[in-house]
Formats: C-alpha cells, sequence, structure tokens
C-alpha cells in the first residue's frame, strides 16, 4: 500500500508556494517556522525526491517537481474540503462560515443593504469579507481560501460556475458644464472625441467594462492617469480633467455625492453583469444559489 502526503503536508507546501517565505507561510499555517520545515522535509523523504532547492537563500526555491506537486496539493486540498463541505452542507445547509470575496466597485456600495438582510435570512451562516480585484480573488476561489465570488460579468474566470443576479447599467460622468450634459441620455457614439476618458488603473474588471460600453481601445501604457478607486475618479471628474463611466450601483451608493460632475444615463444598454461564482461542482453550490435573491432585492432597493 503506497504511503500517502497528509494535508497538513500539502497545506505547508501550498502556503510556502504562496508566501514565498519560510517565516509568513508558517504564520499562515500557524505553526513555528521549524515545524514547518520539518513537515516539507517529511514529504520529501516520503516521496524520496527534492521539491526545494536547498540554495542558503531566504525564498524558497521550488525543484520543477516541486512546482508540479504544488498545483496537485492545491487540487488535493480543495477535494478534501470538498468532501468537509457536501457533509456540512447536507447535515445544516447555510450555516457555519462562508469566505466571500468581492470586488471594489460592488463591495461598498452593495453589502451595507446585503449584510443585514443576509443576517436576518441566514442567522447561523458566518460570513467573512475579502474585497480584492477581480483576479486575485479568482486565484483565491480555485486555491479553496475563498468559497464564493461576488463580481461583474464578463471576467476571465476560466472555469468557475456563476449566476447572473442583475444588470448594473452605466452612467457617464461628465465635468461641469461639459456639452453632452445638456443630453438626457447620451449614446456611447457621442463620447468619442468628447474629452479624456477617465479609467480606474489596470487590474479593476470595470475598467474593461467601460472600455468595452465606448467601443475604445485601451490607452497605451503611460498615456493616461489611473485611478485606484471610483471615489478618485468622481473627483477627477468634477475638476474638469475628463469624463468617465460609473456603475449606476455605486452611483446609488453615493459615490458621487459631494461632488460637482453631471451625471447622464449611457443609452444602448450597455451594462455589467453582477453575479455570483464559485469553484465547479462544489457541493455547496445550491446553497450559494440560494444566496442570489436576497442579493437581487437589495439591489432592487438602490
Amino acid at each position: 500500500m503506497t504511503d500517502l502526503p497528509s494535508p497538513q503536508q500539502l497545506r505547508y507546501l501550498v502556503a510556502l508556494a504562496e508566501h514565498e517565505h519560510f517565516g509568513r507561510a508558517a504564520a499562515a499555517c500557524a505553526v513555528t517556522q521549524s515545524t514547518l520545515s520539518s513537515g516539507i522535509l517529511a514529504l520529501e523523504r516520503l516521496l524520496d525526491a527534492a521539491l526545494l532547492e536547498r540554495t542558503g537563500g531566504k525564498r524558497p526555491v521550488f525543484t520543477p517537481l516541486g512546482h508540479e506537486l504544488v498545483g496537485r496539493a492545491r487540487i488535493a486540498l480543495a477535494a478534501l474540503t470538498a468532501c468537509v463541505e457536501s457533509a456540512e452542507a447536507a447535515r445544516e445547509p447555510m450555516t457555519g462560515p462562508l469566505r466571500l470575496g468581492t470586488i471594489p466597485t460592488i463591495g461598498p456600495y452593495l453589502l451595507p443593504r446585503l449584510m443585514p438582510r443576509l443576517r436576518a435570512d441566514f442567522p447561523r451562516l458566518r460570513l467573512w469579507l475579502r474585497e480584492d480585484q477581480a483576479d486575485r480573488l479568482l486565484e483565491a476561489l480555485a486555491a479553496g481560501r475563498l468559497d464564493l465570488l461576488l463580481l461583474a460579468l464578463p471576467c476571465d474566470g476560466g472555469g468557475i460556475e456563476t449566476e447572473t443576479i442583475a444588470e448594473d447599467p452605466f452612467v457617464v460622468a461628465l465635468p461641469p458644464g461639459h456639452p453632452l450634459a445638456a443630453l438626457a441620455e447620451i449614446p456611447p457614439a457621442a463620447l468619442d472625441g468628447a474629452g479624456p476618458l477617465l479609467l480606474l488603473e489596470d487590474g479593476h474588471c470595470l475598467r474593461d467594462h467601460a472600455l468595452s460600453a465606448c467601443g475604445t481601445a485601451a490607452p497605451a501604457p503611460g498615456g493616461e492617469f489611473a485611478a485606484t478607486s471610483l471615489h478618485t475618479l468622481v473627483q477627477m471628474v468634477g475638476g474638469g480633467l475628463g469624463m468617465t463611466l460609473l456603475p449606476r450601483l455605486a452611483v446609488a451608493g453615493g459615490v458621487a455625492a459631494g461632488a460637482a460632475a453631471e451625471l447622464r444615463p449611457l443609452s444602448g444598454g450597455f451594462a455589467r453583469r453582477i453575479a455570483l461564482a464559485w469553484r465547479p461542482r462544489s457541493p455547496r453550490a445550491e446553497e450559494f444559489r440560494a444566496l442570489a435573491a436576497p442579493i437581487a432585492e437589495a439591489l432592487r432597493g438602490l
């Protein structure tokens, strides 16, 4: 009978790959550095193969086999987690911890209305929140560090399963006195040549959604000033530096409050889709779908 690695050994290996530092990996696993090092050494002895190069440097250097096994370890840990989740979901649905990730252009504007509703509907659900850019959330989901994502589609999510909840139309934010502010709603074609288009920095999915709605190619690197948040974008627009597109969710959530920007709907039905996303074949898929109704209700109130 073949001796198999323990889940703890696999966790040590994955943590070391993610944190690229023995001390930080040990802290993430809540063990001492010597315990983590010993665990990985025991794994190498079990496999009779080197997973790390012992170069004496501060950062771990994985062998080609080590890199391959990190990926396999993630898959194995996700499968073990799914076993536990299946039992928990069958025993008591919508209870216990749920690690939810969301993007910065949704979380601050939806969660204040959504959280009281979730507490009322699912009082035994313990929700842990993480806000980050979509690509990093998708990576955390694939690695099993998150259970569920609340994000905007379309996005390059690989093999995730999704449940679309609602559409979030775009609103054009214009500087004070801009000629297009005379229109009740603004066609995308009118934005071409109407002034600089201000965008979030690269990595925010809203940037790609805005460019797609305008039918505009991404500016050349260094050819624009990119903001890190919607609040910064609105202040730049109010200062006369250009125009931008905002999700209606953010506008309803007060992102433009106190700014001098002129707001007009973008015509043509251009919108991003707000959706839930989870790992394929997750045993908690039906639980995740059950969250779509309270989220849609919270969105209808905006």
